[in-house]
């Protein structure tokens, strides 16, 4: 048996034709959506990039712990745990922060990588010479503003069919497949950070959307900034398509994936398994992006597609039971290749879902860490935002400190950092516990909010019911007990363990 997991980064379920989107060009998802079960309850955990594939590697909630960091030395790893079982791992990816502090111990877990530089300012292109800003819709970027003038001078590298960033990540995933077709026992993990923000593609891509480029005359749009929306009606339209046409670059791409799946009729022996990390905003809620505004169903309702060879009737179905790829897709990985999950994971095993709808969970739990935490049973979405006015007491748990692309400063680890004793799933290892101010991010996920999605799927209003707020909050102390969160979280949340 083998399996392959095709992952974006950012991919809105609600551009795919699947999940019942009329504009955006995406034949080979709806290809895709005849041959495998398309899931149409899926959601994310823990947010954003990183604590996403912290998840993927550990199959447990990790954001009621930690920020953005690397996997810890406690940590079980998926992919690892396959390569000690005799089975090959592979990572084909373009996604920059692997290679950051906060990134750097996933890779290694894998048998064999490789990387395909260039997306979103990786720091790969040397020119001392500073470059010109590009004024942009959202404001001049370049000069000496980090990833933006390193953008500036990757993309003259970049912007040709050869040398796209995944472009080179699908042709690496493909030979991977072609060098090992007639070989048993390996999972290959092509993973792109597109659609990821900046929105560039080629020309190709744009061309189903030919008269909306024909008509917009306006400044770039293609890197919305994390705030409201400030642009106008045109701009955001333009954003918009920009983040079409990559949504159909990733969709082209996808079509080769089926192309060789068809040709070598992998099909018969070989999962597929095709997601995101979580959504993006594009001006819903009169907002841009995610992490310093709420998880709406935009960022937090996935995408999620499987195909299992050991369940063929299950071909063009969909499932409505509630799932969490994140940290479902390790259990049922594990078990495909005949091993059995670790104690520390939470996740579930989806193959009997995959067969009938089998219910796994009753309610899903996801966030950020400091920021709200939310609970869905499927129906109801609660927005749990901090009770206390300064959002505190927050402390990190880890024993790697690093943030996404620098270590924890000295002044960070000079005041309040004690060794704690070890939690319920850290191998017995005492953890570092370092006091954390998270302030102006919480308050705009202040106060609470419920949702009903089913009277108001585009969460525009918010309900008023104490019965069932009172029953996810008790709900919500279930799921946080059993992911072992620590006592801050109850503290910060008021909740009452």
């Amino acid at each position: 048996m083998r399996a392959i997991m095709v992952m974006f980064d950012s991919l809105n379920r609600r551009h795919l034709q699947p999940y019942g989107c009329d504009w955006v060009h995406t034949p080979n998802f709806q290809r895709l959506a005849a041959r495998t079960a398309t899931f149409d309850r899926s959601y994310v955990c823990s947010m954003p990039c990183m604590p996403a594939r912290r998840d993927l590697h550990t199959g447990r909630p990790n954001f009621l712990h930690r920020s953005w960091g690397p996997l810890e030395p406690f940590d079980d790893s998926m992919p690892e745990l396959l390569k000690h079982a005799g089975i090959h791992t592979h990572l084909a990816s373009d996604h920059p922060h692997y290679w950051e502090d906060g990134g750097a111990t996933y890779h290694p877990r894998y048998s064999t990588w490789d990387f395909s530089r260039g997306q979103e300012g990786d720091p790969w292109i040397g020119q001392a010479r500073l470059p010109a800003p590009v004024e942009t819709e959202f404001g001049p970027q370049g000069v000496t503003a980090g990833i933006y003038r390193q953008d500036i001078v990757n993309r003259p590298f970049t912007n040709r069919p050869e040398t796209f960033p995944m472009n080179l990540t699908f042709k690496n995933g493909l030979e991977f497949i072609r060098r090992n077709r007639d070989d048993d026992r390996w999972f290959l993990q092509i993973e792109t950070f597109d659609p990821h923000e900046p929105f560039v593609s080629l020309a190709e891509h744009k061309k189903p959307y030919a008269a909306h480029y024909d008509a917009y005359k306006g400044k770039p749009a293609d890197w919305p900034f994390y705030r409201e929306v400030r642009e106008s009606r045109d701009a955001v339209e333009h954003t918009r398509h920009d983040y079409a046409a990559l949504v159909t670059a990733c969709d082209a791409k996808l079509g080769e994936v089926l192309d060789i799946f068809d040709e070598l009729n992998l099909w018969e022996d070989t999962m597929l398994i095709v997601c995101t990390d979580h959504g993006f905003l594009l001006g819903e809620h009169d907002s841009w992006a995610k992490c310093w505004t709420r998880f709406y169903n935009e960022i937090a309702h996935t995408p999620f597609f499987i195909w299992d060879p050991r369940c063929p009737s299950a071909a063009g179905t969909r499932r409505h039971a509630l799932v969490q790829p994140a940290i479902d897709l390790a259990p049922t990985l594990l078990r495909f290749f005949g091993l059995e999950p670790t104690a520390d994971m939470r996740g579930h095993d989806l193959a009997a879902t995959i067969v009938n709808d089998q219910s796994v969970r009753d309610h899903a739990i996801f966030g950020l860490f400091g920021q709200q935490v939310n609970i869905t049973d499927g129906r109801h979405v609660y927005m749990r935002g901090p009770a206390t006015a300064d959002n505190q007491p927050l402390h990190e748990h880890t024993l790697m400190p690093t943030h996404m692309r620098e270590r924890f400063s000295p002044a960070e680890l000079a005041s309040g950092v004690e060794l704690s004793p070890p939690l319920p799933f850290t191998k017995g290892c005492p953890v570092l516990r370092i006091p954390v101010i998270i302030s102006a991010q919480a308050k705009a996920t202040s106060p609470s909010l419920l949702f009903d999605l089913e009277d108001d799927p585009g969460q525009l209003h918010p309900l008023t019911n104490t019965a069932i707020e009172a029953n996810l909050s008790r709900a919500l102390v279930s799921e946080l007990t059993r992911c072992n969160a620590p006592a801050d979280q109850f503290t910060r949340l008021g909740l009452n363990a």
